[in-house]
This record gives C-alpha cells, sequence and structure tokens, in this order.
C-alpha cells in the first residue's frame, strides 16, 4: 500500500486540466502510440467539441521513482458546477489534489469550491500554474494569488505546460512525495466508495469504487448498503486505458466491479459496498441522494415519436442516473416528458445528445424550479410545472429553493455586477477582496431567477472576465403568482409560467407583444391577454384580416353599402364563436427565449 498514490485534478473550466492529464499518461507510458490523442480521458464528442469533462474518469499509472514503482490513480473530475456531487465523491476517494490555475486568467470561482472541498477532506494540495508557454501569462500575479488562497510558499508551487510538456515530470515526483499513500486496513470488513458508474450495453452498469478497508475477491457475495441490494461479483479488476480483470484487490486501491446491475437507479455514486457475509459497521459518511434542481418539459415535435423519446431517455438515464422523467400532456404539444435536470449546462447537453444519439428533434419548455406549496390544510405538495399548481384560495404559501452563489471578478465590474443581482432579487451576504483588484462577491439569490438567462448576462457585462459558482441553500417564503396567457379568453398551458409579483406585470407584456408579433392574422379578431388568476393584466389585440364585400357597389344608395356590410360583420361574430387560434411552434420557441 505505501507504494500507491490517489489524486485527483482540480480546476475552474479550460484551465486545462484534460491536456495536463494527456501529458501525464504519456509521461508513465500509459497511452502509447495510435492510443495518444487529445484530451484521452474525454470520451464523447461533445466533451472534446465543447472543451468539458462532462463524465470523470478513472486511469491507474505505474511510476519508477529512485529505483521503485509506483501505482498512481487518477480520478478525473468534472469542472463544471452542475457536477458538484460527483465532484465531492471523486474527491473522497483521493488522499492528494493538484490544483491547476491558467496562468493567464488566475484563480476562477469554481477553483475555490473545489478547493474547500478538498481541504475538508484534509487533501494534500499540490498547486501547478498551468499554460505558462502562453503569451498572456502572467506568473508573478497568478503565483501571489495562490500563495494568499493556499497559504503555500512560493517554492511549492510548480510551474508546468500541458501544451509542451514542460515542468510535468516535477508534477509526478511531487504526486509520490507530497501525497500521502492511502491507509486502511486490509483484513478488516469490506468498505468501497462508489465515486462513478457507467453503463455497458452488454454487461449492464460498471461500478467505480475506491476500497477504503478490507479486500475484494472475484466471485464474492456483495451488498450495497444505501439501495440494500445483493450481488455476485462477477468481475472486478483495475482501471487502465481498458479494463484489466483481476482476482483480487485490497484496500486503498482503485477500481471496477461487474455484476450484471440492469437499471442505474441501483447504483448511486457515493454509495458503499460491502459483503454480505462480513458486512462493515456503518456506512461511509457523505452519500445523499442527487436532486434535480432544474425541470423542463421534453416534447417531440412529431407527436408519432413520443415512445421513441420515452426508449431515448430511458436510454439515457442508464448512463446518467441524476436524469430524472415523468410523462405528462399539454393541450398545447401533445404527450411529452417532465425532466429533471442538475443545472442548465444539463439540460443543454441532454437535449445535445438526444438530437446526436438518437435522432430526436424535440422542444423544450421553459426551465423551472421545484416549488413547495403549503394549502390552508397543512398539507406540502412540491410543484414542478406551473399548471400543477392548486387553486389560489387553497393557498396558505409558496416556499422557492434559494442559493449561494459566489461570484469572482476584477473590481471594475463590480457596479454593473451587483445591479445585475439586485435585479434578480439577490441579497448581498458579504464581499473579500481575493487578491489585487480581484473581488469575490456573495450572494443569496432565488434558483428560479438564474436558470434562465443570468450567467449569459453575467458574461457579456463583465466581458467575460468573470466566474460563477453556487450551491442550495435551503427554502425560503415568496410571493409568487401563476402568470397564464389566454387566446380569446382561451389559457394556452404550455406558455403559463410561475414569476414573483413584482416581475409579472413586465413579463406579461412582453409576452403579450411578441405573440402578436408571430401568431398569424385570422378572418376574426385575436385578443392576447396576460392573466394572473381572473385578473388581465396586460393585453394586445391582432386585427382581423378584411375583405372589401363593399367593391362591387360603385354609386348608389349608401343603405346597399351597409348592408353588406352587416352582412359580414354577423359572419365574423359567428366565426368568432367557433373558430380557433393555432400556436405556431416557432411561437412557443421565441416566447421560451424572452428575455
Amino acid at each position: 500500500m505505501k507504494n500507491i498514490r490517489n489524486f485527483c485534478i482540480i480546476a475552474h473550466i479550460d484551465h486545462g486540466k484534460s491536456t495536463l492529464a494527456d501529458r501525464l499518461l504519456e509521461m508513465t507510458k500509459t497511452v502509447t502510440g495510435k492510443d495518444l490523442q487529445a484530451q484521452v480521458l474525454d470520451d464523447m464528442d461533445l466533451e472534446r467539441e465543447r472543451g468539458i469533462t462532462i463524465k470523470s474518469h478513472a486511469i491507474q499509472m505505474d511510476y519508477m521513482y529512485k529505483g521503485e514503482k509506483y501505482v498512481l490513480n487518477l480520478i478525473d473530475t468534472p469542472g463544471h458546477v452542475d457536477f458538484s456531487y460527483e465532484v465531492s465523491r471523486s474527491i473522497a476517494a483521493c488522499e492528494g489534489a493538484l490544483l491547476i490555475v491558467d496562468a493567464s486568467q488566475g484563480i476562477q470561482a469554481q477553483t475555490i469550491s473545489n478547493l474547500y472541498m478538498a481541504l475538508e477532506h484534509d487533501l494534500e494540495i499540490i498547486p501547478v500554474m498551468n499554460k505558462i508557454d502562453l503569451p498572456g501569462a502572467m506568473p508573478e500575479e497568478v503565483e501571489d494569488q495562490i500563495v494568499d488562497l493556499l497559504g503555500c510558499k512560493r517554492e511549492e508551487i510548480i510551474r508546468a505546460s500541458g501544451k509542451t510538456g514542460e515542468g510535468v515530470d516535477k508534477v509526478l515526483e511531487a504526486i509520490v512525495e507530497r501525497i500521502k499513500p492511502p491507509v486502511g486496513d486490509p483484513d478488516a470488513p469490506l468498505q468501497c466508495l462508489i465515486f462513478d458508474s457507467v453503463f455497458n450495453p452488454f454487461r449492464g452498469i460498471i461500478a467505480y469504487f475506491k476500497i477504503i478497508n478490507g479486500t475484494i475477491n472475484s466471485g464474492d457475495h456483495v451488498k450495497f448498503v444505501a439501495t440494500e441490494k445483493e450481488y455476485l461479483a462477477d468481475e472486478i479488476g483495475i482501471l487502465r486505458l481498458d479494463m484489466e480483470p483481476k482476482q483480487q484487490l485490497s484496500a486503498g486501491n482503485v477500481g471496477y466491479i461487474i455484476s450484471g446491475i440492469k437499471t442505474s437507479k441501483e447504483v448511486k455514486v457515493g454509495d458503499t459496498i460491502t459483503t454480505v457475509a462480513n458486512p462493515c459497521e456503518k456506512a461511509i459518511e457523505g452519500f445523499q441522494e442527487v436532486k434535480p434542481m432544474v425541470f423542463a418539459g421534453v416534447y417531440p415535435i412529431v407527436t408519432e415519436d413520443f415512445e421513441n423519446l420515452r426508449s431515448s431517455i430511458e436510454k439515457l438515464q442508464l448512463n446518467d442516473a441524476s436524469l430524472t422523467f415523468q410523462a405528462e400532456s399539454s393541450l398545447a404539444l401533445g404527450f411529452g416528458f417532465r425532466c429533471g435536470f442538475l443545472g442548465m449546462l444539463h439540460m443543454e447537453i441532454i437535449q445535445e445528445r438526444l438530437e446526436r444519439e438518437f435522432n430526436m428533434n424535440v422542444i423544450t419548455t421553459v426551465p423551472n424550479v421545484e416549488y413547495d406549496v403549503y394549502t390552508k390544510k397543512g398539507a406540502k405538495i412540491e410543484v414542478h410545472n406551473p399548471s400543477g399548481l392548486p387553486d389560489l384560495t387553497l393557498i396558505e404559501r409558496i416556499e422557492e429553493p434559494y442559493i449561494r452563489a459566489s461570484i469572482i471578478t476584477s473590481t471594475e465590474y463590480i457596479g454593473p455586477i451587483m445591479t445585475l443581482c439586485l435585479g434578480k432579487r439577490g441579497e448581498l451576504v458579504r464581499q473579500d477582496y481575493v487578491s489585487g483588484n480581484r473581488v469575490e462577491l456573495i450572494y443569496d439569490m432565488p434558483l428560479g431567477e438564474i436558470v434562465f438567462d443570468f450567467y449569459d448576462k453575467l458574461k457579456s457585462i463583465s466581458k467575460g472576465y468573470a466566474s460563477f459558482d453556487y450551491h442550495p441553500h435551503g427554502m425560503r417564503e415568496s410571493k409568487l403568482v401563476k402568470l397564464d396567457v389566454l387566446l380569446n379568453g382561451e389559457p394556452v398551458d404550455a406558455l403559463s409560467t410561475l414569476t414573483h409579483f413584482d416581475n409579472a406585470y413586465p413579463l406579461g407584456k412582453r409576452m403579450c407583444e411578441k405573440l402578436k408579433e408571430l401568431i398569424p392574422r385570422q378572418q376574426f379578431e385575436v385578443a392576447i391577454q396576460a392573466a394572473i388568476g381572473t385578473k388581465i393584466i396586460a393585453r394586445e389585440t391582432i386585427k382581423a384580416v378584411r375583405k372589401d364585400v363593399t367593391a362591387k357597389c360603385y354609386g348608389g344608395d349608401v343603405s346597399r353599402k351597409r348592408k353588406l356590410l352587416e352582412k359580414q360583420k354577423e359572419g365574423k361574430k359567428r366565426m368568432k364563436q367557433i373558430g380557433t387560434v393555432e400556436v405556431p411552434q416557432k411561437a412557443f420557441l421565441e416566447v421560451l427565449k424572452l428575455d
């Protein structure tokens, strides 16, 4: 065990951790020849194109140092805020972490939040300043920031470049010298932490684990503590570029287990594996159910595709257990699913994967969050969809989820960013100066306000120099109302939203104006109204298309013209009673993009 080192890499998006991981694999000769390509560990096309890590990966390297052979287990983590629970489990499976900071951008919000997570688990932190070959690198300034943040010595910071390979040998030496070997008792009852799982179409779910205590053998009868399910360990092994089966793995090792599990719900990240014959006394701490934060309706554009969409979402769920869905129907869009996502990036990725991997064309409704509604009888109802809101007369109060947000930016953008946060009903908790001209703003904000376009606005206000990170911060009572859109007095359920009372009037007005542009004119007048309950707060009218019925009358008495016009008026009135207004698909998509 003294020659095992388990470590992960912490970095903000796009600070070069996948490239640096490539260099580590190349220097330890884990990956050679034709397998060597950019971002070896990112195996989805989507990950390569966007330059982000979506799934965490693990890989084992052998490294010779001073004549001894060391086994290094790299557990790669996603960098995006939506996947922070996965990151926390990966961190729990390690004894050390490489903190990677871009030499041209300095420290960003996610670096700090993941660093705090690593320090809570007592990890040894090795600071690495990456991309020092860039012309825009500011090594001295960024070193000051790292020293301020970690309180380490300047000489402990390794300067490296994932692109050229400079300094990578020092990183490997530091991993062996500074990170402590894992502690654990190979003879104790088995205790393994699941930090990730992947789906293989032929072999079922493969769980990745780290053994904290005990020893596991191929063919053991094992039990998953949180789900209380029992399986046979058909195959266990270590993770190289491909999986390598082994007969036995003991404490401190990282490996995989295949036991023919078919449904992703049975393998939960953060769960504990133990043996049925000699179970451990208590599970590993820190396990929690992953809760979706953002909900949206996903509907097929062609109604006949409903069953195909169901099977596509079920297959996606095998790869991604954090996606939840249930069937729902809408008068305007037909049959579809209400899906729960971890955040906006997660939602975008799922939508894109549905299109790419399954050729499904889908419409996604306005994303919203989960509200807790308390009725006057004292019952609590969870509402994911505005149409599920009980009658206003029965509601005692509505609570909405809040988040604690951390925004790091340079001092020149503080004013506009504060204005943006106040406009989204944010409350400033505190502001700290990180170093020099960089400031960290901590806000409490309603999640419902930021799921829409907050991140895009933040980026444009700060010209890209602000980074944003958040975590859930409980529920609070809010004055929320349901805003309905009526066409000729008929509500359109797909356009109704839950919004704060203060935003309802301007939002209703904008929706009516937008729909007036998008709905084609009919033979009769169409009224577009926005309403809260029975109160109309905004109205636009689409004028009728008129045929000139008096064209054939030239000269003569005016009563002839009047007779024809009266006849037309009667026809229009009858048409308005029986006519229906179709909302074109384009109108839905445009209204969803309303700022």
